[in-house]
This record gives structure tokens, sequence and C-alpha cells, in this order.
């Protein structure tokens, strides 16, 4: 009993002299804002990066992986100096990027026609392996349980699933519409439920069943009354952004149509509420306690913070421009 409370304090004391930060990405600059959760200040910046795309943190917080458009590298950032260490060649310009569970390989969208996931070795640091899918990648993820990375496409409207395993594709699938943005529901075992998918010119999200592999439910974002839709430079997507709390019990959606986030309950999707945010929030991250939501207003160059359980906005942060997609986790800064 004494060692688990002892383990337990330093595991505490670990997680404070490190700390959990939250990435934001700006589109149109060549930076990345580093926030501290605690705080909501901007506690430094990663330079040198014209045109981030994608960024994701290594599970033991020791790098930080960003997609660099400009040179079709992924660019490996060190979490204590926040300096590029090394940029890794890819098969072609990326989008977004995502890191698998063990830390082993992070998996790059390849938005470059024809499309492919690369794959990089992150003990040797190199591009090991090119994924063949169907259609030029947009966005790539980890299942939650760490067995599957999933990409999709806009051009192809597939769902390209791959076994993280084996590093093949296992299946496909095509939806009515471009593949946006996707999160993940689990089942109680922790396998992956449902795969929610935001798709082109969709104000809302689909649900596709991940064991039956079709879509079993399409849901509308609300039209608030009286309230006029933002159709200029929404870029095909009236509904960009989604998060799954950590416990798993609400979803959160964003509308560039309305400049809002809503949250749905979770396992029945219920409405729970609109919280506005401003004009254009394009992504979303939930920090691991679960306690505030981030959002990236693209249209008003801030990330915004909405606290999860009051559902109201606590903080506007500056950033820079066009701020689009977010992560967070622990970093090891010590």
């Amino acid at each position: 009993m004494i060692l688990a409370i002892l383990a337990l304090f330093v595991g505490a004391l670990w997680l404070n002299a490190d700390g959990v930060r939250v990435l934001q990405t700006n589109s149109a600059g060549d930076n990345i804002h580093v926030i501290d959760p605690t705080t909501n200040q901007v506690v430094g910046t990663i330079e040198d990066i014209e045109v981030p795309h994608g960024v994701t943190i290594a599970p033991d917080g020791s790098r930080i992986y960003v997609t660099d458009e400009s040179l079709s590298t992924l660019d490996v950032v060190d979490a204590k100096s926040l300096k590029v260490s090394k940029r890794i060649p890819l098969s072609g310009r990326p989008n977004n990027v995502a890191v698998a569970k063990d830390g082993a390989h992070v998996y790059v969208g390849i938005a470059q026609a024809p499309g492919a996931v690369d794959v990089i070795d992150t003990a040797s640091l190199t591009n090991i392996k090119s994924i063949p899918v169907k259609g030029a990648i947009h966005n790539v993820y980890v299942t939650p349980d760490g067995k599957y990375a999933v990409a999709g496409s806009i051009p192809a409207s597939t769902i390209n699933v791959i076994d993280a395993s084996t590093d093949t594709l296992a299946w496909t699938m095509k939806l009515s519409a471009g593949i946006r943005p996707m999160a993940f529901t689990r089942n109680p075992d922790g396998s992956t439920k449902e795969i929610v998918v935001q798709l082109s010119g969709f104000h809302g999200f689909a649900v596709v069943d991940f064991a039956a592999r079709k879509e079993v439910q399409r849901i509308a974002l609300p039209d608030p009354p009286g309230q006029q839709k933002e159709t200029q430079g929404i870029q095909g997507a009236p509904s960009h952004g989604l998060a799954v709390a950590p416990d798993g019990k609400m979803l959160w959606a964003a509308s560039k149509y309305y400049g809002y986030v809503a949250a749905y309950s979770l396992p029945h999707y219920k409405l729970i509420k609109v919280v506005p945010v401003g004009s254009h929030p394009e992504w979303l991250t939930i920090p691991p306690d679960g306690k505030s939501l981030y959002v990236a207003v693209a249209g008003g160059d801030a990330t915004v913070v909405v606290d999860t359980r009051t559902m109201t906005v606590v903080k506007t942060i500056p950033v820079g421009p066009v701020p689009k997609r977010n992560a967070s986790g622990l970093l090891r800064t010590d």
C-alpha cells in the first residue's frame, strides 16, 4: 500500500514537473503556439515550420510531430527545447498526422495524389513504408484501442482502415461526400464502436458502425433561430472539428456556418447545448483531464477555451494567423 501511494505521488510530481500542453498550429503562419491549460497562457512557440498542418504529441511526451506542407516533411520537435531536431522526407505533400499508442510509429496522411499513408519509424526517424489507400488523404487517426489507423479522403469520399499490427490496408468504405474530421466512440471493452464523421457540404455528422462497416445515423447540427448562416470561406466544410471527452460521455462538434460548438451526450447523441465561440471554428482538442475544450477559431486568430462542465467560454487566447489543427497531451519539458 505504501509503495502504491508513493508511486501515485511520484507520478503526480512527474505530471506537474513536465505538464500538459495544448499545441495550436497557425495555418497561415510559420509557428505553433504552446498553451499551458492550467493558466490558459501561451508559454512558448515552435518556430521555423512554414505552413504547419497537423500536430501530435508522442505518448512519452518527449517529442512533437508536425506535418510541414511547404517541405513535404514530417518535422520532429524536441519537447524540451521546442526546436526542430529533424525533418523526415515524405512521399508527397502531407495533411494530418497521428501517432501509435505505443509511440513506435507515426502515420502521416498524404494529400498529394494518388494519396497514401506514410509510416514513420520513431526509433530510426525514417520513413519506412508508404501504404496505398483509396484517395488522397486529409486526416488520419489512431483508434482508441490502438489497433487501427483510420484515414479519410476528401476527393474519394472514402474511409481507409489500416491494421496497425501489419501496417496494411484492412478495409475501406465509401460515403456520400468527402471525409472531413473524424472521432471515435468505444465499446465497454475499449474496442472501437463507432466512427463519427464530418462530411463535405453537410452541416452535421454521420455515425458509422465500426464492426458492421456501415453508416447507421446522420445528425444535422441545429440552425439557431434568427442567425445568419456564414457561407464565405468555409472551404466546403460547414461543420469541421470533433472531439470526444476522455470519459467517452460527450461529443463536441463545431459549426462553421454559425460559429459555435455543440455538445452531444453519448451514446445516444442527444443535443445538450450550443456554445457560441466565434467565426470559423476549425478544430477541437480536450486535454486528458477533460475539464476544458480548446477550439481553434480561424476567423478570430484565437484559441477559445470552453469549460466542459458549465459549457461556457472562459478564455479567448490570441494565437497566430488562421489557427486550425490542434492537439493536447503531456510534454516532458524538464
